[in-house]
């Protein structure tokens, strides 16, 4: 049935028991954010938009509002956001409710400037310009949690017990919670393939199927919400968060990313060419590591992710990329031929996969126009500093080289980046006034 055809849409949803359509919008930091709209009014919203408080963009994890532009400085202006039935999926977690994504526009019609779908759009049509499209499979790892009186913040790891190490079943998921998951998100149309108990106790993985990078970071978006609305049906917490253990380690977000011509043939790999890389690929490689200190503003996005960082945390603290090595910030996996591709390992799973996505790909599209090549792989472990450049060790560092990396905000645009990077310097000053647990500990008893 076309999408247009919305009288004969909502007469066939309501034969089918859909009264309720959930529409949402990923804001600056990946929150899902939304409207539950009657069936009734959906012809309404798609005519006239939802009207959304701009600032609700730049709203910080404790719902305070970030003074970013276009929101406090403006009068706290509305955006409209506008269903894209394209997008318009189960929702089988909630009986009678479908779910679609929003586009969100500012007054004029004009896409809002942060809007992270919007970028993630334009960075493909960059990309687009050189006759190449990014595919992009993302991996994302999370802890699940159980409430507990007794643990500091009131939960404890769910299943936490030793070795776990990519168990499946009830030994690392006593009550089957990973299954439900997996069975909704196939129900629900992410398109997921695989799910696991992860290295540490009470974490997990989920990976989606590749596809194009818009349509990949819509996906990702999705099933991080999902993952947590679900956790939620169980009484329970499920956490993105980069490390939120000091004695385990953190949770990623890896992107494997081909790219492949205007016929969606694999560009990435040559067999003639080194490593089995063409020299596409390789261009793409070198824009990833030329633009990783900025890159890792928006792939590492909180204080606490630069808590993941370091020697054998098999997290990335060089600049590198190695062949089919763990070790490195950029993994080239074995296969080569149509899945010839790069695991791009920089991210934590609190990054917002639009920016994600869009910011790699970015990178990506100027290695390739400035014909970048790659320093030679990494051999070995990739901890020692003396084999390659670091990583930006906390999130000032990393917001500096965000804000100078000038050809990568060229690509990424003024406004996004200037709003992203006034959100994220409010959020290390607050940090920077705020006692924490550490300090108390550290200092009240003797000092």
């Amino acid at each position: 049935m076309p999408s247009t055809d919305v009288p004969a849409l909502i007469d066939d949803l309501r034969s089918r028991g859909i009264d309720v359509i959930r529409v949402s919008y990923a804001d600056l930091i990946g929150v899902d954010r939304g409207r539950d709209v009657l069936l009734e009014e959906l012809e309404t919203a798609l005519d006239h938009g939802i009207a959304f408080c701009r600032a609700v963009y730049h709203t910080s994890p404790m719902g305070d509002v970030v003074p970013v532009q276009g929101g406090l400085e403006a009068g706290l202006p509305d955006i409209s956001a506008r269903p894209d039935l394209e997008t318009l999926t189960d929702l089988p977690w909630e009986p009678g409710a479908l779910w679609c994504l929003a586009d969100t526009t500012v007054l004029g019609g004009q896409a809002a400037g942060e809007s992270p779908r919007e970028l993630a759009r334009r960075v493909s049509g960059r990309l687009g310009e050189l006759g190449l499209g990014a595919v992009v499979g993302p991996e994302l790892e999370f802890y699940l949690l159980e409430q507990d009186e007794a643990s500091p913040h009131g939960w404890k790891r769910y299943a936490d017990a030793p070795g776990n190490v990519y168990v499946v079943g009830r030994k690392g998921d006593p009550k089957g919670v990973l299954l439900t998951m997996l069975r909704y998100m196939r129900d629900a149309s992410l398109r997921v393939t695989a799910a696991n108990h992860e290295f540490c106790g009470g974490q997990f993985e989920i990976n989606l199927l590749h596809s194009e990078l818009l349509d990949a970071a819509d996906r990702a978006f999705r099933m991080k919400s999902a993952v947590q609305e679900i956790a939620r049906h169980e009484g329970m917490l499920a956490t993105f968060m980069a490390k939120p253990f000091n004695d385990e380690g953190g949770s990623g977000f890896h992107l494997h990313v081909s790219l492949v011509d205007e016929n969606g043939t694999n560009v990435f790999g040559d067999p003639e060419g080194d490593h089995g890389l063409s020299a596409t690929g390789q261009q793409a490689i070198a824009g990833v590591l030329a633009h990783a200190p900025a890159l890792a503003a928006i792939l590492n996005p909180t204080i606490n992710s630069y808590k993941r960082f370091g020697p054998d945390t098999l997290a990335p603290w060089l600049v590198d990329w190695g062949l089919d090595n763990r070790s490195a910030m950029v993994r080239i996996p074995p296969e080569r031929g149509g899945s010839t591709r790069m695991e791009v390992r920089l991210g934590d799973a609190t990054a917002n996969p639009y920016l994600a996505m869009a910011a790699v790909g970015a990178a990506i599209y100027l290695g390739v126009r400035d014909e970048l090549k790659p320093p030679p792989p990494l051999e070995g472990y990739g901890y020692d500093p003396a084999m390659a450049p670091m990583l930006p060790q906390g999130l000032p560092e990393a917001l500096d080289a965000l804000e100078a990396d000038v050809s990568l905000r060229e690509v990424l645009g003024d406004f996004f980046v200037d709003s992203f990077l006034a959100y994220k310097r409010n959020e290390v000053e607050r940090f920077a006034h705020f006692v924490t647990d550490w300090e108390f500990r550290e200092y009240a008893y003797h000092l």
